[in-house]
């Protein structure tokens, strides 16, 4: 049972080789661009949509942040997409691999993070001990500010890990149950089967979620260092 339920979030290989690098390809592959003088639906609602999230994730940041509006759009498009397409059956979710997830959050975060302190060293260290506070206190709230710093990227990763991860767990479970159901109880089967669809409407819902809240914390904590 227990290899059962987390089959779907081993690596998958081929030739005792691991094809998660082609997975990660292939949500970009379909970010494809026109050439056409009129471009289709497609194209018009996705470069819409890049549109709509650059404008509102670039509103707060200095002209020195927005330079980073390609890197967090593209971030939010590829996790989106990544979540999205993990939703499909018989699909691999990268997202729901920890290394992963770490692999995107610590270099936007330390790029960040030295960003701040190349351009702002006072402003950054500043926040290392507010203003005001007791010389008693000083030693344990700069280790206190130390550690929230060095866990801001574990946060984000285990964030988008634990909810992708919870989310396919719950549909394989209720998936299962009503599969045992229907041969047992066709009513309840019935009941678990609706439960299932909304579970995956509400699936959807959070794949495009938790790519939002991971890049709008990614631009916030850019924005507290440019």
């Amino acid at each position: 049972m227990n290899e059962n339920l987390f089959a779907s979030f081993i690596t998958p290989t081929m030739m005792g080789l691991p094809i998660v690098v082609l997975i990660i390809m292939l949500p970009p592959m379909l970010m494809t661009s026109s050439k056409r003088l009129i471009s289709n639906r497609f194209h018009s609602f996705q470069q819409w949509l890049i549109k709509t999230i650059m404008k509102q994730m670039m509103l707060i940041h200095s002209p020195k942040g927005r330079t980073w509006s390609l890197m967090l759009v593209s971030l939010i498009m590829f996790i989106g997409s990544t979540n999205l397409l993990g939703l499909l059956p018989h699909t691999f979710t990268p997202t729901t691999q920890l290394s992963t997830n770490l692999g995107m959050a610590i270099p936007l975060w330390a790029g960040a993070v030295i960003l701040g302190f190349r351009h702002k060293l006072k402003a950054s260290l500043a926040h290392f001990l507010p203003q005001g506070t007791p010389i008693s206190l000083i030693p344990m709230l700069i280790i206190i500010e130390t550690i929230s710093l060095f866990i801001q990227p574990m946060a984000l990763a285990v964030r988008l890990t634990a909810n992708i991860t919870a989310g396919h767990l719950l549909i394989h479970l209720i998936g299962g149950a009503t599969l045992v159901l229907t041969s047992i109880s066709p009513p309840t089967a019935t009941i678990t089967f609706i439960i299932l669809a909304l579970l995956t409407i509400l699936e959807f819902a959070v794949a495009l979620i938790q790519a939002y809240v991971f890049t709008l914390l990614v631009s916030l904590y850019l924005h507290d260092n440019t």
